[in-house]
């Protein structure tokens, strides 16, 4: 027995070194300090995207002023991307030499995967409700808003991985709208509805598409027209499945996209594409730049980039002398049912990656909570079409009087407007890892859909089957399920890997006692016999 114990101690020992070797690799889960270190310097990294917009930039640029000012022993660097994707590779690469940034600007989907590494994210519920700290904190030196003061279908859209924990705070919100030329809508001879739905799209949008004999088109005389362009299709297939209560896929990463309804909706984009009177971004280019030249009617856009759209927009691409003016309405997007409207929330969001220090990790709280402020969150959304992510800055009369002010774009306004009416019809896609990779996929059907009908392809049976199998290839959809169960599998309901390791460890331990027990039980029993 005195083996036995001597192995069991060497056994445990050298699970504390696998441990340790783990600790060097991960990092420790986060706990909240008891207070906040003013006498330490910390630096933090803050990762944001950006376009051309230098209001936006400066609106950082002062938040982290006015931050600083607040916490002068905490400094914020700020590193700027023009593009979601590439603050998505950035951070996988660094999570493996634990060089992710301390606060970043991302989306659910590519949460879900940063969360494949042990720690790697912040979940932030006790951060919420912690009194000193927390939401409306007591110790916080700015005015934040309270936990009730967040728009909650916002905030649920940051709960995600299947055990209801917060893993982000929402940033901005936008949905998609429907931008119209509603001159040529009456010119064409339809009334516009309230709500638009898809039947009188296509039916408009085909009559839109006429030419004369000499090739131009009957509605505006140019050589161009494209009455319906869509900006991101894969929003698109996502809306109009969720509106027929089609499968897209479960919480699980199950994949249900494959189905009637998907292959109904294909048809009707290979119809219409084939009239002319369909295309998508990725084909022709922005819906905009047609829209603002008069040769659009409908042009499907985030209501975050509705100052680029209308005659008078104060950003666009195209020369001023190719501006046509027509008056510009802003609807919800197509609709199968117009009396239960349902379209997608996007926007970004903010998550905090874990670091070995928890007092580096408050700091970064610190400054995440103070880009929910009003003062950040009000400039921000005055910028594009995007809605505060508080009620607290919704209902601030500086806001309220934004709303109403007739010195702003009236097409942003009405786009902003949308959202705020139309909150309680989002919806969020299923997160999980592996769900980007979904919602490519979901708007190359359409993307390649189209593109082989203008190159007048035949679109059978035998396509569809054919395009099926090569999205699920090109995707790697086939392998969601097993990638997702394996993630589940290795969390091992949610203990750290090196709890994990120690009950193994154990385990094996009374196992090998119970066998040295079974053997000296049998060997005295044999000696009895004898």
């Amino acid at each position: 027995m005195k083996k036995i114990f001597a192995f069991i101690l060497v056994l445990l020992m050298a699970t504390g070194l696998l441990s340790g070797c783990h600790g060097s690799r991960g990092t420790a889960a986060f706990v909240i300090p008891e207070s906040f270190d003013t006498s330490k310097e910390y630096e933090i990294t803050f990762w944001a995207k950006n376009d051309t917009n230098k209001t936006q930039t400066q609106i950082y640029e002062k938040a982290i002023r006015d931050f600083e000012s607040m916490y002068p022993n905490v400094h914020v660097n700020m590193r700027l991307y023009t593009d979601y994707g590439k603050i998505y590779n950035d951070v996988i690469t660094n999570i493996a030499t634990q060089t992710t940034p301390n606060v970043c600007i991302t989306y659910p989907d590519h949460i879900a995967t940063y969360m494949t590494g042990s720690n790697v994210v912040v979940p932030l519920d006790e951060l919420f409700t912690n009194e000193k700290y927390g939401l409306g904190g007591a110790e916080l030196k700015y005015e934040g808003p309270m936990l009730d003061e967040m728009v909650p279908e916002f905030l649920e859209e940051c709960a995600f991985n299947g055990d209801g924990v917060h893993y982000a705070v929402p940033y901005m919100r936008s949905t998609e709208a429907l931008y119209i030329n509603k001159d040529y809508v009456e010119q064409l001879g339809y009334e516009l509805p309230d709500i638009v739905t898809w039947d009188f799209i296509w039916e408009v949008a085909d009559k839109a598409a006429e030419k004369n004999a000499d090739g131009t088109y009957k509605l505006n005389g140019q050589n161009v027209m494209i009455p319906f362009i869509y900006k991101s299709t894969d929003n698109m297939m996502i809306q109009m499945l969720k509106q027929l209560n089609a499968g897209y896929s479960t919480a699980e990463g199950e994949v249900l996209i494959f189905n009637d309804e998907t292959r109904k909706i294909l048809e009707t984009v290979a119809e219409h594409v084939k009239n002319g009177a369909f295309s998508t971004f990725k084909i022709s280019s922005y819906p905009a730049n047609f829209l603002n030249a008069g040769q659009c009617v409908f042009a499907v856009d985030s209501t975050a980039g509705s100052t680029w759209m209308g005659s008078e927009a104060p950003l666009s691409d195209i020369a001023p002398d190719k501006y046509v003016k027509f008056e510009t309405a802003v609807r919800p997007v197509p609709q199968y049912d117009p009396e239960h409207p349902k379209m997608i929330s996007q926007g970004p969001s903010i998550c905090i990656f874990n670091k070995a220090d928890p007092q580096e990790v408050l700091a970064s709280w610190l400054f995440t909570q103070y880009l929910l402020s009003d003062d950040v969150q009000i400039a921000y959304a005055g910028t594009e079409g995007y809605v505060p992510v508080t009620l607290k800055a919704q209902q601030n009369p500086q806001y309220q009087e934004y709303l109403s002010d007739p010195d702003q774009y009236e097409v942003k306004l009405a786009a902003t407007q949308l959202l705020i009416d139309h909150t309680g019809d989002t919806f969020v896609t299923p997160v999980f890892n592996g769900s980007t990779s979904l919602r490519d996929a979901a708007g190359q059907l359409i993307e390649s859909t189209a593109k082989s009908v203008r190159r007048k392809e035949t679109v059978d049976d035998a396509y569809f089957e054919k395009l099926y199998k090569d999205t699920t290839s090109l995707y790697r959809l086939d392998q969601l399920q097993t990638r997702q169960s394996k993630v589940e599998g290795d969390s091992l309901g949610k203990l750290p890997s090196t709890a994990v390791k120690l009950i193994a460890a154990l385990v094996c331990a009374w196992v090998l006692i119970g066998a040295y027990s079974l053997y000296e039980w049998l060997k005295k029993k044999r000696v009895k016999k004898s």
